[in-house]
């Protein structure tokens, strides 16, 4: 051959060691405490700005996938953040005595609510001790009884004055158990009853008359009685204030001394003050013997005077600076807050004291962490935020009122002013979807902190993650880690990021492996985690996921899949493809096979006429009848009909990473150049023969070498990868083992001419000035198979073998 084929990647380009020595410690209990986060320095930035930014709006979305440390990193600058601010005020709810289903809400300086509470029902256990004191006392005895002797002396008076009338007229005025009575006079003699019926008529007359104008001027007078009682109890009502006011006064200013006169509570206990001046009399005995009925007073637990009550809704006495709170069940009720409701003799009842706060009355002044996806997924949860955030104020109501389903509110708590600072946590689908579909969510987030996946593979880095990863070790109590075994730590943390110049950014997945390293070493009594430990631990979690990689295996050592790894075939080629069962995720081989006949330019994908193609798939089969056209058919029809599958195959196929593959097959059957099954193939090409990188090399590459190791590695069997995939390699030790020994072949092809010569040993060719291939090239045994089909074609529609012409 005069050509120079590919040459294999050595044992050094397939996995990127780290050295131990550059570590910053031999032991991770000797290491220094890291004080700043490790990558995600846009991510930092943004959460930067966005908590310091005041104005509406400015809250933040940062997104990121699990395990990234945005929650950790979040909770890091918020809590710092807070410990800056001072303390927000403490928010209660009090009954209101104008409009009891509308109890307000009092602001009050930071951590004194719970002691205002207090004293409200101190002030209220004294009262319900001097008001009845007070009542008792001889002073009010003799001021209520002169009351109410004056209210006497007037009536006796009024009537003693109509009896002397009365008797002027010989007409007697008498009290009885019916009330005033009248009857007539003879000879100083009340008139009985039968002696009056044997009076004469004219008599009996005479007598109605006198008594009847006597009873009107009674009834008139009487008249007054009415309004003297009025006087009378207002006069008493007004003693009862008095009274009370001298109990009560004193009191409520002692109180009222610790609050400014302009203060919301200074005017709250002004209004108590009131009320109880007019409701003096809960506080006084009144004999009901059902206030000694047991359930009855359980039932009326504080009776009338939990109106007095301090409901603290929020109070700020055990903390420092502005709370920051994560809410881990944001459903509706736990953000806005909630009315609850007590069981009295078969109802439902509410009053202010059964107001409860959500997370945003919690959070008020300060921060409040969400998980997006828990948010969205609860109903009513998310507009009831958005309508906060928009009215800077929290409304408690029951969930779905604000859309109408429910037609009563038992009560209508005033609405809190918000200031609160919302911190959404989530996937960046659910960003970027919000951001599409919600127009208000665009308007209450203007920040988003974006956190990478990974992070640059530097010397600093490396210094700063070894560094964490002692941390980590510190905080969850495990094992000091050997400088060995953080090397390898940060290896893994290459291979999750699929690039070998990059380290992943998912601290949850590192935790994870540290945590099994120091189990592996407990087992093994050792007192210091090492390389060989992490190994374990990797090994540990390869064996728990592979049941289902084993059992496809199986099927192939066993050829009921059918994968050939050794001899040449025509239009048969091994391509590689990307499994997933859950969280495993792993690489199988796949027989891909063409065949070719002449046609009109059709290039059939039965997975697609199976609608068992996905669309990425179909464009890479487009692509390769545009490669062979623009490459063979310049100034003529492409005479072929092709059919490709993927053998074996009973599932949906997708992406692009076998379009290559599928071109070597083509090649293959159309030059009718065998390809060496030994190899198997990866990679997307484009309209010019160019190899594209694609995602899961890694794992491709072990699922073919398993299979070869299976069968016995032999020396000429490899994978064909995109040369732009090299970075990304970061195998298993026993792949570079094998493939330091020649045992196996990583083969890094930039061009299907590359890669078609490794596949059959024949040279490609190029195309000379005259338009000629190269004479033994493949792509010149294509042209000339196509060029004849052409004339065959050409000569079938001229009829020129005496047959029909095509319609």
């Amino acid at each position: 051959m005069t050509f120079a084929p590919v040459a294999p990647l050595a044992a050094e380009h397939l996995y990127h060691v780290v050295d131990p020595a550059l570590l910053p410690y031999q032991r991770s209990d000797q290491a220094e405490a890291i004080t700043h986060p490790v990558g995600q320095s846009r991510a930092v930035e943004a959460v930067r700005f966005g908590l310091g930014m005041t104005g509406e709006g400015y809250n933040l979305f940062c997104m990121g996938p699990e395990g990234t440390g945005k929650a950790s990193l979040v909770r890091s600058f918020v809590t710092a953040a807070a410990a800056q601010r001072s303390q927000p005020e403490d928010w209660c709810y009090v009954h209101n005595f104008t409009t009891p289903e509308k109890p307000r809400a009092l602001a009050l300086p930071a951590g004194t609510a719970r002691a205002f509470a207090k004293a409200m029902d101190c002030l209220i256990e004294e009262l319900r001790h001097a008001i009845p004191a007070a009542f008792d006392s001889d002073q009010y005895r003799a001021r209520r009884r002169a009351i109410e002797d004056e209210f006497k002396a007037r009536q006796e008076a009024l009537i003693d004055a109509h009896r002397d009338t009365a008797k002027g007229r010989d007409i007697a005025l008498m009290r009885t158990p019916m009330g005033l009575a009248l009857a007539p006079i003879h000879d100083g003699e009340v008139v009985s009853a039968d002696d009056f019926a044997n009076l004469p008529e004219e008599q009996q007359a005479e007598w109605k008359a006198r008594m009847q104008g006597l009873q009107d001027e009674l009834e008139n007078a009487l008249r007054q009685v009415p309004r003297w009682e009025r006087e009378k109890r207002e006069q008493v009502r007004t003693l009862n204030k008095e009274t009370a006011d001298a109990a009560v006064s004193h009191l409520i200013d002692d109180l009222q001394q610790d609050y400014d006169s302009a203060s919301p509570a200074a005017a709250y206990l002004r209004a108590v003050h009131d009320d109880v001046l007019e409701n003096v009399g809960a506080f006084l005995p009144d004999g009901d013997d059902d206030k000694n009925n047991p359930m009855l007073k359980a039932a009326n637990e504080d009776g009338p005077f939990r109106r007095y009550k301090i409901n603290v809704l929020v109070s700020h006495d055990d903390s420092t600076g502005a709370p920051v709170i994560e809410e881990d069940h944001p459903i509706q009720p736990n953000l806005v807050g909630r009315i609850e409701h007590r069981q009295q003799f078969g109802a439902l009842v509410t009053d202010f004291n059964l107001i409860r706060a959500g997370a945003l009355h919690r959070a008020n002044g300060g921060f409040l962490i969400l998980e997006a996806r828990k948010l969205l997924t609860q109903p009513f949860a998310w507009d009831d935020l958005k309508r906060a955030l928009r009215k800077r104020e929290i409304t408690i109501e029951a969930p779905g009122s604000s859309w109408g389903m429910w037609s009563t509110q038992a009560l209508e708590p005033e609405a809190i002013p918000l200031d609160v600072k919302v911190i959404l946590l989530g996937e960046p689908s659910l960003f970027y979807l919000l951001s599409e579909m919600d127009a208000d969510f665009r308007e209450l987030f203007k920040v988003v902190a974006d956190f990478d996946v990974d992070m640059p593979r530097e010397q600093q880095t490396l210094h700063d993650l070894a560094l964490l990863l002692a941390d980590m070790a510190r905080r969850k109590n495990l094992r000091p880690l050997g400088a060995d075994a953080v090397a390898r730590v940060i290896e893994y943390s290459s291979r999750l990021s699929e690039d070998r110049e990059k380290l992943s950014t998912n601290m949850g997945e590192l935790a994870d492996l540290l945590r099994e390293g120091d189990y592996m070493a407990a087992q093994a009594g050792a007192s210091l985690v090492s390389a060989e430990h992490i190994r374990a631990a990797i090994r540990g979690r390869e064996r728990r996921a592979d049941r289902i990689p084993l059992a496809m295996q199986e099927e192939m050592e066993h050829h009921t899949i059918r994968i050939v790894t050794d001899g040449d075939a025509i239009g048969e080629i091994n391509g590689l493809a990307i499994l997933e069962a859950g969280p495993t995720i792993f690489g199988k081989p796949s027989r891909i096979s063409t065949r070719v006949r002449m046609g009109r330019g059709e290039l059939i994908d039965i997975e697609r006429e199976a609608e068992l193609s996905g669309p990425l798939h179909s464009k890479g089969v487009m692509i390769l009848s545009s490669f062979l056209a623009s490459r063979f058919a310049e100034d003529q029809p492409l005479p072929i009909h092709a059919t490709i599958v993927f053998e074996q195959s009973y599932g949906m196929i997708d992406g692009d990473s076998a379009s290559s593959t599928e071109l070597y097959a083509l090649m293959s059957a159309l030059s009718g150049m065998p390809i060496r099954q030994s190899l198997a193939v990866t990679g997307s090409v484009d309209q010019f023969g160019r190899i594209q990188a694609i995602g899961g090399v890694n794992e491709k590459i072990e699922g073919f070498f398993d299979l070869c190791q299976a069968r016995g590695l032999t020396g000429q069997q490899g994978v064909l990868i995109p040369a732009s995939n090299v970075r990304h390699l970061m195998l298993r030790e026993d792949i570079v083992d094998a493939c330091g020994k020649g045992l196996f072949h990583i083969y890094p092809v930039e061009t299907i001419d590359q890669g078609i010569e490794l596949l059959t040993g024949v040279e490609a060719g190029t195309l000379s000035a005259s338009g000629e291939w190269t004479l033994g090239s493949i792509n010149r045994a294509i042209a000339a198979k196509l060029s004849l089909w052409a004339r065959k074609q050409r000569e079938l529609d001229a009829g020129g073998d005496g047959r029909r012409r095509d319609k």
